[in-house]
């Protein structure tokens, strides 16, 4: 076992390894109401073995499980920091300010259409899911919960917005990883994915204002009125409260870095807290780590107001490292790659490329727990079937792109489906299904790419680069 050689594993051995987790996965999350972490927790122990009869050391899936953990502390960062400004951005009335005017001016037929568009712009300006999903992805819930719209379609239309916004946004960090581990640029990465894209986002768009016009029809408007007044019983409701808010998105949408950025937000809750809500500063501060208790009377709305600080996304941290370091695991004993090489032979054109692609995103996402780690493998794994059927690696990048980010929400113990689940308040199989733009942009980019339509070949660059070259001349 220690004499350095080391071999990869059969298909037999990764479905054995990869089934005996899925096994414990779903038998602890829906049937044994056990943390998902502990499944985690068991499965790199699975890999590890595995590992160790394939030839590795020991010390050497070690170190495989620390750099996967590595690859992802900047998330672990941002969602700790996210945690700090729910908390402390409720107990300043900023997200109860937005909840509030929300239900004043948004027509409740249009409302999961407004949910979609708010969320994507915002995705769109600060290039994070996260921060979206946290700011105005609760303030949505609650007004959506305020309007009598399933908690669960709302979180659909929120994470549609986000995810979308954050493929399109040359600030998201899923942009810059798909395009880099691809080679190539951001611009041309956004521009291959634009198309499919905008026609998906169109389709979203009506099928949520389709149900958003069956939903409205059941508004109970006195409900709506209850809730405006009990935020305005428990909160100082003022439009000043929305200037954090504009100052976060403008420092996301100038570059800074998310981290310190909504680390700031979290900083100007506390403010708000103490000058227009007349907290005590020592409670108000307190409230960046835990939650500060909110008794409205309102069942629902007391769930979106009771949560937030740092120690609720501490579970959300454990789910991210076992998560992390099983990806890096995975990687080390070469699971993925035997899986992508058994597609190798059924590849063979654009259509089973961008399905082989999707589905590799989609597995690395569900066995490496993790976003960060999708992105990260499903270039390095599918980039030579690209290469040998003569097409562009921007279509690997958008494959990559839209299997890797648009499924990381869907799996409930990914870092993205344990994010979404606890900034939101719904289970991820609740609101999965609610995830449409998802569905139609990754359904639209299988059938696109088996009729030709927004598919580029190598063929095509060069001889345009051989045109652009004689027009210099």
């Amino acid at each position: 076992m220690n004499s350095g050689t080391t071999r990869l594993p059969s298909m037999l051995q990764v479905i054995l390894a990869l089934g005996a987790f899925l096994g414990l996965a779903f038998s602890f999350t829906a049937e044994l109401d056990l943390a998902i972490q502990l499944a985690l927790y068991i499965g790199w122990f699975i890999i590890i073995g595995l590992g160790l009869w394939l030839g590795h050391t020991y010390k050497s899936l070690e170190e495989a499980a620390l750099e996967g953990i590595n690859k992802g502390l900047v998330a672990i960062l941002i969602l700790l920091s996210v945690g700090a400004l729910v908390g402390t951005w409720i107990a300043g009335g900023i997200v109860p300010t937005i909840i509030y005017y929300g239900l004043q001016v948004i027509d409740p037929h249009i409302f999961l259409l407004a949910t979609m568009v708010i969320c994507s712009l915002t995705a769109l300006a600060t290039g994070t899911s996260w921060g979206s999903a946290g700011t105005a992805g609760i303030a949505m819930m609650g007004i959506g919960q305020g309007l009598g719209v399933p908690a669960p379609l709302t979180a659909g239309a929120i994470l549609s917005g986000c995810y979308f916004g954050d493929k399109m946004s040359p600030l998201s960090d899923s942009v810059v990883l798909a395009s880099t581990m691809s080679g190539v640029e951001i611009m041309d990465h956004i521009r291959g994915m634009m198309p499919i894209a905008l026609i998906s986002y169109v389709i979203t768009g009506i099928l949520f204002t389709v149900a958003g016009a069956h939903y409205a029809g059941q508004v109970d408007m006195s409900q709506v009125q209850i809730v405006s007044d009990a935020m305005q019983q428990q909160f100082v409701i003022t439009p000043w409260s929305f200037v954090p808010l504009i100052l976060v998105l403008g420092l996301l949408a100038k570059g800074m870095p998310s981290f310190p950025a909504i680390s700031f937000g979290a900083v100007l809750g506390i403010v708000w807290a103490v000058s227009v809500q007349g907290l005590d500063l020592r409670d108000a501060v307190a409230t960046g780590w835990a939650p500060a208790v909110v008794d409205s009377g309102i069942e629902f709305l007391d769930k979106i107001l009771n949560r937030g600080g740092v120690s609720s996304m501490l579970g959300s941290v454990a789910v991210i490292i076992f998560g992390l370091g099983f990806g890096g695991l995975l990687d080390k004993v070469g699971a993925l790659e035997v899986i992508a090489r058994s597609f190798e032979r059924f590849v063979n054109s654009a259509g089973s490329l961008a399905v082989s692609t999707i589905g590799t995103a989609f597995l690395g996402n569900v066995f490496g727990s993790a976003m960060y780690v999708s992105l990260i493998l499903t270039p390095k794994i599918c980039a030579k079937n690209y290469d040998r059927l003569g097409y562009q690696r921007k279509n690997l990048s958008r494959n990559a792109e839209f299997g890797g980010t648009l499924t990381s929400g869907m799996v409930p113990w990914s870092d993205n489906g344990i994010y979404m689940a606890s900034i939101l308040g719904v289970s991820t199989f609740a609101y999965a299904p609610y995830m449409w733009l998802s569905f139609v942009c990754i359904g639209v980019t299988i059938i696109t790419s088996y009729l030709g339509i927004f598919v580029h070949k190598v063929a095509d660059l060069k001889e345009s680069q051989q045109i652009q070259t004689e027009v210099a001349q």
